[in-house]
């Protein structure tokens, strides 16, 4: 017989598909100014204008990983490892080396004096522009430097497709605060001078053409204060640095298994590091497939809304300090395990955040639950009208509680009074069902310190400040007061 197509277990059984709602944090940015419009004609690609809703089917952005140090210190080697070690993910290497400015003819006829160490010599709006470019999932054709005639070659560009993971190589990456805003990941390669030496003569004597003498002289004039006035102060932007460079094979793979944890998240996970969205199953995404469904009946709604509601819940508590703690099991062995935070309460935000309070003291035998009750006056005004928690709250880790994160303004109130009552902003946990970009944003500007659980973002706030795809009026239909 058959299965029934409009029956739970059907549903259950047949979702699938990505955990994400597609969200591209390009679409929040602002317009591009006229003067990236209107670019150069070597900028070979055009980014279509960024816009607030993004197209729900794009694919997250890919993974910046900026890789800088002194000449010849072992940073292509360094991306090279990581590509090497990254061969399930589609990779590009770009390299500042392409977006050097073709000399002019006054230049030529002195290019002894040029100093292509100096940030100058760089094309950084190119370089921009190409990076951008990437991030929003568009080819780009990266320019060709000839190092022996100084100039772009004209009728040669190298093809750069949409990709996983954008590598950006070279001696100053780091200088401009622009370019640095555009990674993930900073990594300084760290080599002995003398060693980096060696390695420019050979570099340069062979592959570029040039004798000892001019590669001595230009060392001694241009790179070596070039290293001391630009490259070594960028060093304290580094997240990593790698002593020894590509021989330094701990510090890479240590890298890689970073990048691939980060691969494994959301983008506003990556942006926020206090963003937490529990692992997708296909029970997880048949059950949000259920309560986002409008003609689902309440009592389904609820009780899927309450299976999600305790895996959020289980998910929050995980965040909470613990300490370490030894007992005796029945065959008389010792367990080395760990004691729960004892210092918590709750706090649900009246009305929808009251749905999840049954989870909570499923989880938590006899915890104290505060509530308080935000009233909305007009598209963004918000006016506290009542507030109940416990006295001794200052003490205590904070559970607060609301199924969805909208603009942020609501949460952003119930945590500025969590605080005012002497609550550590750290001390806070934020749990949502869903959560929408915007709310991320405006909550983890403002609160850093706090930690936001969801079990999905979705894509954004529509004219109406409704999350979409979302699921309505979370409270009405879980308490059955919709119409």
């Amino acid at each position: 017989m058959p299965e029934d197509s409009s029956s739970i277990d059907y549903v259950m059984e047949k979702a699938s598909g990505p955990h994400f709602s597609g969200l591209r944090l390009d679409g929040l940015l602002s317009s591009p100014s006229k003067s990236s419009i209107s670019s150069p004609s070597h900028f070979r690609s055009a980014v279509p204008p960024f816009s607030l809703i993004s197209d729900p089917a794009a694919p997250n952005q890919p993974f910046v990983i900026g890789v800088t140090g002194g000449t010849a210190s072992g940073k292509t080697t360094v991306c090279d490892m990581i590509i090497q070690q990254l061969h399930d993910h589609r990779i590009v290497l770009v390299n500042q080396d392409s977006f050097y400015r073709g000399l002019t003819s006054e230049e030529l006829a002195r290019v002894q004096e040029y100093n292509f160490d100096h940030p100058d010599a760089f094309d950084t709006e190119q370089l921009l522009h190409c990076v951008n470019t990437l991030k929003s999932g568009q080819p780009y054709q990266v320019p060709i430097y000839d190092f022996k005639t100084h100039q772009r070659k004209a009728d040669a560009f190298r093809q750069v497709n949409a990709c996983d993971v954008i590598i950006l190589e070279g001696i100053l990456v780091f200088h401009d605060s622009r370019v640095r805003d555009l990674m993930n990941m900073k990594i300084f390669v760290d080599t002995d001078a003398d060693v980096r030496l060696a390695r420019r003569i050979r570099r340069d004597t062979v592959e570029r053409g040039r004798d000892v003498d001019s590669v001595l002289e230009q060392y001694a004039k241009f790179v070596k204060p070039a290293f001391d006035d630009f490259v070594l102060p960028s060093k304290k932007y580094a997240d990593v640095i790698i002593p020894r460079g590509g021989d330094n094979h701990v510090a890479v793979d240590l890298i890689v298994q970073h990048i691939h944890t980060k691969l494994g998240q959301h983008d506003l996970c990556k942006i926020y590091p206090n963003v937490f969205v529990i692992e997708s199953t296909f029970q997880i995404r048949g059950m949000h497939t259920l309560i986002r469904e409008k003609d689902i009946s309440k009592h389904d709604f609820v009780f899927y809304s309450d299976r999600l509601i305790r895996l959020v819940v289980e998910h929050g508590l995980g965040h909470l300090p613990f300490t370490e703690k030894q007992v005796v099991t029945p065959t008389g062995a010792v367990y080395s395990g760990v004691d729960f935070c004892k210092k918590l309460c709750g706090v649900s935000v009246i009305r929808s955040g009251e749905s999840m309070e049954n989870a909570l003291r499923a989880c938590c035998k006899g915890i104290k639950i505060g509530k308080i009750l935000i009233h909305r006056v007009g598209d963004n005004g918000m006016q506290l009208i009542y507030e109940k928690l416990p006295s001794d709250i200052s003490e205590r880790h904070v559970l607060l509680m609301d199924p969805v994160l909208g603009t942020g303004n609501s949460a952003s109130q119930a945590i500025e009074l969590l605080i005012q009552k002497g609550v550590p902003e750290s001390h806070i946990i934020f749990l949502n069902l869903i959560s929408a970009p915007e709310g991320i944003h405006c909550v983890c500007k403002r609160f850093p310190s706090l930690k936001i659980v969801t079990s999905e973002i979705d894509l954004c706030i529509n004219e109406e400040y409704r999350v979409i795809p979302g699921l309505g009026e979370f409270g009405d239909r879980y308490f059955g007061t919709d119409d």
